[in-house]
This record gives C-alpha cells, sequence and structure tokens, in this order.
C-alpha cells in the first residue's frame, strides 16, 4: 500500500500539473459558453471558435496550447473561444449539433464557416480558425 506522503505528494503534483502556469496560459482568453455571450459576440460580428472539450479528453488536451499559441497571434486578437465542457453542457451539445468532445466550430459573426473533429495537427487547426475572420 503506498505511502501518505507519497500519495499527497502525488495529488500535489497532479494538481499543479493541471492548474499551474501551463494550464493558465492554455485557457487565457477562453470563456464559458453562455447563450448570452455568444449571442452577444455573434451580433459584433467578432470571430469566433466554441471548443467543446472534456478534461478526461487526450485529443483537447492536444488542441489547447494550440489554440493558445495562435490567441497570441495579432491577427487573431479579437477571437473570442467560447469553452463547452462535454460532460455537463448537453443542451449546448445538441444546440450546436456537437456529438463528440475535441470538436471545434468557427463562426464569423452569426455564420457557421467550419468545424472539425479530433484535429489535432497545428496548420488544420490554423485553417479552421482563419475562417473566422
Amino acid at each position: 500500500m503506498p505511502n501518505r506522503r507519497v500519495v499527497l505528494a502525488l495529488l500535489a503534483f497532479a494538481a499543479s500539473a493541471r492548474f499551474g502556469p501551463a494550464w493558465a496560459a492554455e485557457t487565457a482568453g477562453t470563456v464559458p459558453y453562455t447563450p448570452e455571450a455568444f449571442a452577444a459576440a455573434q451580433k459584433a460580428g467578432k470571430p469566433i471558435l466554441v471548443e467543446v472539450s472534456a478534461p478526461w479528453c487526450p485529443i483537447c488536451k492536444i488542441q489547447k496550447p494550440i489554440l493558445a499559441e495562435l490567441r497570441q497571434q495579432s491577427r487573431f486578437r479579437d477571437l473570442v473561444v467560447f469553452e463547452v465542457d462535454f460532460d455537463s453542457q448537453k443542451d449546448v451539445l445538441r444546440r450546436f449539433d456537437a456529438r463528440m468532445q475535441s470538436t471545434l466550430i468557427a463562426f464569423k459573426g452569426e455564420t457557421e464557416t467550419g468545424r472539425s473533429v479530433g484535429e489535432t495537427q497545428p496548420e488544420w487547426i490554423e485553417g479552421l480558425v482563419e475562417k473566422t475572420l
């Protein structure tokens, strides 16, 4: 049976890995999805990306730093990324007809301009995000 200190150390490490500086950088600029915020961004003509993710999804974990890096680019400075939790926001999944986590949906204002599921190639994700401009 594992030593209590070892278990506590592993838990602390896991928490820091999930909620440390890298996680903060990856989630900076994302907004939890609400119908009101999404409608306001659409009405304002903002470039929008809906990111359907789950904390247990390995593909989502690959996508997050790619999206964070893209948001650092000046051409994507106005991009609004709405995060939808795959496990708890089933009504939103139905609204967007998103059937899997790791779904990315691009909007240019009120118009859907593209979507991908399970994509991890940075250049393909960038191509999708470009469709929001």
